[in-house]
């Protein structure tokens, strides 16, 4: 039986399971401290769980995420629920951090090797990992104990036995840490769960504080610098707001993920987006599942959905900018609606976030007229992902960089479909159709409709009202 040697309240069944699993499971001379916070700058992370074992320190982040979760670079996508990045990317990172504060007054703790494990706790749960990068310190409760066990984790450098340093790692703890009393709160928002995060972000799931038994939220928390200087301060607190400010100017609608608050904490080191908490899994995942066969109206069910969706989002003169299948989710009852806007474009104004695309787009839905200048995305380089991803949804390809060619479609895909998917994938932006146009096109061709005709004047000259608007 492992000894408990101080910690916080566990924040939620998942947690209490781990913690009494390795008090009753581990060796006796392990030592478990729990629902810490670790302080980093003037900021602090938490810790769900430390356990001192006979060769190592390590971490431990526990998810109850259920179901498939398919690892994409940084990213985990689940099954039932929105994208979000790697806890074990952001667990390694904690790591470091407090292997720098351990060793700041105890320089002999460089010799011990500090691990980073996430538990998935759902019965169900199934990591795949293609790369094998974050699998290898991923485990379930049954193999918990083994995993923490296993010397051959420590790498060349560091002492496989931890044992002469037991004392010093103690109070090292003791003078870095601090207890974590409650659950971490945000404004009236309680967390339930952390849900993943990266350097920037962390994400939740929460519940109104005031109203228990609610329905849950999810928080995007983002990181800032409060003691920047105040130009890049202002550009930091531009781009974390940008979403907020993108779905505002967006009236509600069954396709579009909506914003419910958004608010600065303390001294604005941090700011919180509330958003729905959308019960469904990233078309990403959607598309690779295995196990099942989806119906071909199914699939045109989620190109309709992600039209109707991005037809409105324009008409509110808002562009997405960074569409691609992990923005895209699928919902329970096969619903299909757009969500990460922290990078559109919310009209004119006078300052940009553009300078951050390069970052974050996936070049496979990125207009040709964009590769090389993502500042030039425009409503119809929306159009274009959409097509894109349309495309790999009905053909289970990715399409050619020309954008030429009708593609070969699943039976049952009318052919009309996957000519608008071409047309939409236009090399030239003024040759697409817009998102309305294509919405239009794409119920007349699922009812065995011809398309309308434009007259080739008409055609000419909302093409010349389209390059004006543009520029």
């Amino acid at each position: 039986m492992a000894q408990i040697v101080g910690g916080g309240r566990p924040v939620n069944d998942a947690e209490r399971r781990v913690i009494a699993h390795l008090r009753d499971s581990a060796p006796d001379d392990w030592l478990l401290l729990h629902n810490i916070e670790v302080p980093r700058g003037d900021d602090a992370f938490e810790v769900d769980l430390i356990v001192v074992t006979g060769h190592s320190l390590c971490l431990i982040d526990v998810k109850g995420t259920r179901g498939r979760i398919e690892v994409s670079g940084t990213r985990w996508f689940p099954a039932r629920r929105d994208v979000f990045g790697s806890p074990v990317a952001k667990l390694r990172g904690n790591g470091r951090a407090l292997k720098g504060l351990l060793t700041r007054n105890h320089r002999e703790l460089e010799r011990v090797y500090v691990d980073s494990v996430v538990v998935l706790t759902g019965a169900d749960a199934e990591l795949v990992d293609p790369a094998g990068r974050d699998s290898r310190h991923v485990t379930d409760l049954a193999g918990l104990v083994p995993m923490l066990s296993d010397v051959s984790r420590v790498r060349r450098g560091y002492t496989p036995d931890a044992g002469p340093y037991r004392t010093a790692v103690i109070e090292a703890l003791n003078g870095s840490v601090r207890r974590s009393t409650s659950p971490p709160r945000f404004g009236n928002w309680e967390v339930e769960e952390q849900l993943g995060g990266d350097n920037r972000t962390t994400e939740y799931r929460a519940i109104n504080a005031t109203l228990p038994g609610s329905e849950t939220v999810l928080l995007r928390v983002y990181r800032a610098d409060p003691l920047a200087e105040e130009e890049p301060r202002a550009a930091e607190r531009r781009l974390i707001a940008n979403a907020y400010q993108s779905l505002t100017r967006i009236p509600p609608h069954p396709c579009v993920v909506r914003s419910r608050d958004f608010f600065a904490i303390d001294d604005e080191s941090r700011f919180v987006l509330v958003l729905d908490d959308v019960h469904g899994q990233a078309l990403h995942l959607y598309m690779s599942s295995s196990g099942r066969r989806r119906s071909v109206e199914a699939d045109l069910d989620v190109v309709e959905d992600m039209l109707l969706g991005l037809a409105h989002v324009h008409a509110n003169h808002v562009i997405h900018r960074a569409l691609s299948p992990a923005r895209v989710l699928v919902t329970e009852d096969g619903r299909a609606m757009l969500t990460g806007f922290d990078y559109a474009k919310p009209g004119p104004r006078p300052h940009t976030v553009a300078n951050e695309l390069p970052n974050v787009l996936d070049t496979h839905y990125v207009a040709p007229e964009c590769q090389a200048r993502p500042e030039r995305m425009t409503a119809a380089a929306d159009v274009y992902a959409a097509g894109a991803i349309a495309f790999q949804l009905l053909t289970g390809e990715l399409p050619s960089p020309g954008g030429d060619g009708a593609g070969e479609a699943r039976p049952g895909v009318p052919a009309e479909v996957m000519e608008l998917l071409r047309r939409m994938r236009d090399p030239s932006p003024t040759g697409r159709p817009t998102a309305a146009e294509a919405l239009e096109d794409l119920r007349r061709a699922r009812e065995g409709l011809p398309r309308e005709r434009e007259p080739m004047l008409l055609g000419r000259l909302r093409n010349r009202f389209l390059r004006a608007a543009r520029r």
